[in-house]
Parts: C-alpha cells; structure tokens; sequence
C-alpha cells in the first residue's frame, strides 16, 4: 500500500485509488458517485473473486466491499492472506446488520468501517478522508 500523503496528513485523494467491489449495480454506482465527487482514483470489481484478484494486483490504498451474507466473510479471509493483509477494508451493507454479527465483523484486523444504507454519503466521506488520510477537494489546507 502506498502512503501519498504529507506528514500533516492532508494528501491528495487524487493520489489514492479504491477498489469498489459489488455484485449490486446500483450501490456500485452510489459508490462510485460519491467516491469520485471526492477526487479518489476507483477501480471496480463486479465478483468477490475478482475483488481479491484485484486487491491482489493492484495493492488499492482502500477496498469498499459490498456485503452480502456467507460470500462476503469469505473474501475477507481470504483479503487477509498474501499481499492483500494490510489493506483496509470498509463494509457497506444494504441490509439491517445483528449487533452481535457486527462487532465480529469488526474485530477483523483489516476491517476499518462498517456502513449499514442508508448510512448516508457523509458518513462514508469523512470514514473515507479519515482512513486514507486525505483532505476534501473542496477543504483548504489551513482548514
């Protein structure tokens, strides 16, 4: 993973690539709308498979991962094994999530959010800047 950011902390998310991957079109491109009105670099994956091929490959800074019940838990065993273990990993659930199943999910070492729709487009943003240690395009840099 790379680290494109200065040492306050306010790097260019233009700097910054995530991998946006679901089988659901429609929050694909929710994703994608707001991960692109950000400045972030997207690459997508449309299966778990290729989402841990790309993960892989191309070392994103980030993965935002559709979760789906059984599939889901499974990529992300196996996101942290090889090269893919230091990427952090931000969950989006269509679904009502049991409190019990979330604090499981979010004891994985690789698991730094977990957003339930409709969570809202802020909270995503500011779990997005906050991980990747990026500013908003429209923050100065004295803000």
């Amino acid at each position: 993973m790379t680290n494109n950011y200065s040492a306050s902390g306010c790097g260019n998310p233009q700097e910054k690539t995530i991998l946006i991957a679901s089988e659901d079109e429609t929050l694909w491109e929710l994703l994608h709308y707001i991960v692109q009105k950000e400045g972030f670099r997207i690459e997508k994956a449309d299966s778990d498979d290729e989402a841990i091929d790309k993960a892989r490959t191309l070392h994103p800074d980030l993965i935002l991962l559709g979760l789906k019940p059984h599939d889901s838990y499974k990529t992300l065993r196996e996101l942290q094994t090889d090269d893919a273990v230091n990427i952090p990993i931000v969950l989006i659930s269509s679904r009502q999530i049991a409190h019990s199943t979330a604090e499981l999910i979010r004891q994985e070492p690789n698991v730094k959010g977990l957003l339930q729709q409709p969570a809202g487009s802020a909270n995503l943003v500011v779990l997005l800047h906050r991980l990747l240690m990026t500013r908003s395009p429209g923050k100065s840099k004295k803000e």
